[in-house]
């Protein structure tokens, strides 16, 4: 079970988990993975951060993320949560639950899903800092991150 949400609205991550879980007892783990807006970037004060995306095209991608955590991992569900629009430090920006009978693939699957999130996802983000706004650009450490599930 899949479910892929991109959203402006704020979520709660425990009635997330809740859905996810309700009457389930083949579930033996639940890992999950909340992002926050953070209030420094690169030496910067970050004021917010606004995240741009392409509708239609991230919901697949995400999907898609999510099919191949699936595929190597075995998964009794996963849910992704990613947020768009203008969001202040504290605010909560993306939601990875993965569930498994075992703690090691509910794990690896939310590593992986975050890592190629930040890879592959259609999302651009602009920060408005203390010296005016600015995009911000991938980093050589999210690539490694995700190159790593290629070996």
């Amino acid at each position: 079970m899949t479910r892929v949400s991109v959203q402006q609205d704020d979520f709660d991550p425990g009635a997330e988990l809740a859905a996810l879980t309700d009457g389930r007892t083949d579930i033996g783990a639940a890992v999950s993975f909340v992002g926050l807006v953070r209030d420094i970037h690169g030496g910067d004060t970050v004021s917010a951060l606004t995240l741009d995306h392409y509708p239609g095209m991230t919901e697949r991608e995400l999907e898609k993320i999510a099919d191949e955590a699936g595929n190597r991992w075995e998964l009794d569900g996963i849910r992704i949560v990613h947020r768009f629009g203008r969001m202040e430090p504290g605010e909560r920006i993306v939601l990875v639950i993965a569930l498994s009978a075992h703690r090691r693939d509910a794990f690896e699957a939310c590593d992986f899903v975050m890592d190629f999130l930040k890879t592959r996802a259609p999302f651009w983000k602009r920060e408005e800092t203390q010296n005016g706004e600015k995009w911000v650009s991938a980093k050589a450490s999210d690539d490694a991150d995700a190159d790593r599930w290629n070996s």
